[in-house]
């Protein structure tokens, strides 16, 4: 019995042994043939880094608004009478615009300068008389408060009067007419809207730190949502010399030359102020850049040999980068990446440090310094 019981002990043992040897057989045999596949390339798109003048700006926004401007009404109410203009006409300096009703107070003008008239002749009457002593000095000196006050008089009737009466108060163009003859008008009731359109104004602002770098008399450049093909050159009129203390912003005022009156106040627009020289950046497109909290990457293709077929074997290689400004959809690199690198553009999701890479370029993003937005 022990015989047989050492005979099936020993025969046990061999058959686990080799089911245990052919397993680890197995498990290394695959492990070796997994590190010997290493992993597929993945397909990126990539250019080659290249310097690009850029410009240093100041960019802002701001609106337009017309050297003067107003919302013209009157002091008084009454019925609208007579209308002189015409919505959009371009009116001088003076030009009378619009009358109100006024036929009792011309008559009570006329009548305030009848008593004038009457006061002027005793006075100049009882002068005369005066001088032969035929009048005291009394009768003269009311003969004079009266006369004063009759020509006092008369001057307040006349402002009444010409306060029913609307003049341009200076050179512009008429908005909409916004009243009918006959109309009613109560006191302050806008009647059409003046402005002066040529030259105008363009207030902007721009951040405290900016402040150094403006001057009177600086170029802007100035671009208008309503001419997208169009820009429209300025200058520096005035800088406010206070900062706004809740955006710590400083206004800054431009004046542009706007003869044939295509901006009209009110309009958006956008404010570029060249400052300093151009200068050389290496240019990528903003996609290559990856950021993160720990800093701002961008992955180089090396080439090292040749793959089984023969082909460059393309690798991609994660660097860090300082970058600068922005425009559009480019990005300038000031330190990581050298010209004529070979740059991951898009794709850089599926990689790290040591991936192999194919570049397919079929489909690249855009890298345009003033991109502008396509309908579809």
């Amino acid at each position: 019995m022990i015989k047989r019981m050492v005979i099936m002990l020993v025969a046990v043992g061999i058959v686990l042994g080799g089911i245990f040897g052919f397993q680890m057989f197995k498990a290394a045999m695959i492990k070796k043939y997994m590190s010997a596949m290493g992993s597929p390339p993945q397909t990126v798109s990539a250019g080659k880094a290249s310097l690009s003048e850029w410009q240093p700006k100041i960019e802002a926004v701001g609106t337009l608004r017309a050297v003067k401007g107003a919302d013209l009404s009157l002091e008084v109410s009454g019925v609208v009478d007579s209308i002189s203009f015409n919505s959009g006409d371009d009116v001088a300096l003076g030009a009378a615009l619009l009358k109100l009703r006024a036929e009792d107070d011309i008559a009570k003008l006329q009548s305030l300068q009848a008593t004038a008239e009457l006061n002027e002749i005793v006075f100049q009457r009882d002068q005369k008389q005066f001088k032969i002593q035929a009048v005291s000095q009394a009768t003269l000196d009311t003969d004079a408060a009266n006369l004063k006050n009759t020509k006092a008089q008369v001057a307040q009737q006349q402002a009444i009067l010409d306060k029913k009466s609307l003049r341009a108060p200076f050179a512009g163009h008429l908005g909409i007419r916004a009243v009918d003859l006959g109309q009613y008008l109560g006191a302050g009731t806008v009647i059409v809207t003046l402005q002066a359109l040529d030259p105008i104004f363009l207030d902007f602002f721009v951040p405290q730190q900016s402040v150094d770098q403006v001057r009177l008399g600086q170029t802007v450049t100035v671009r208008i949502d309503a001419f997208k093909d169009q820009t429209f050159a300025g200058e520096i009129a005035a800088i406010n010399p206070k900062v706004d203390a809740s955006s710590r912003n400083v206004q800054v005022r431009a004046t542009l030359k706007n003869a044939d009156h295509k901006l009209i106040p009110g309009m958006y627009a956008t404010v570029e102020i060249a400052t300093g020289a151009p200068q050389n950046f290496i240019t990528l497109p903003q996609t290559a850049i990856t950021y993160s909290p720990y800093g701002d990457t961008v992955y180089i293709v090396d080439t090292k040999g040749n793959d089984a077929s023969g082909k460059p074997l393309l690798v991609a290689r994660q660097s860090f980068v300082t970058t600068g400004s922005t425009r559009g959809d480019q990005v300038a690199v000031l330190k990581g990446v050298n010209e004529g690198d070979m740059i991951v553009t898009s794709g850089q999701i599926k990689l790290h440090n040591g991936s192999t890479v194919l570049i397919d370029n079929t489909i690249t993003p855009t890298a345009d310094a003033a991109p502008v937005p396509v309908d579809r």
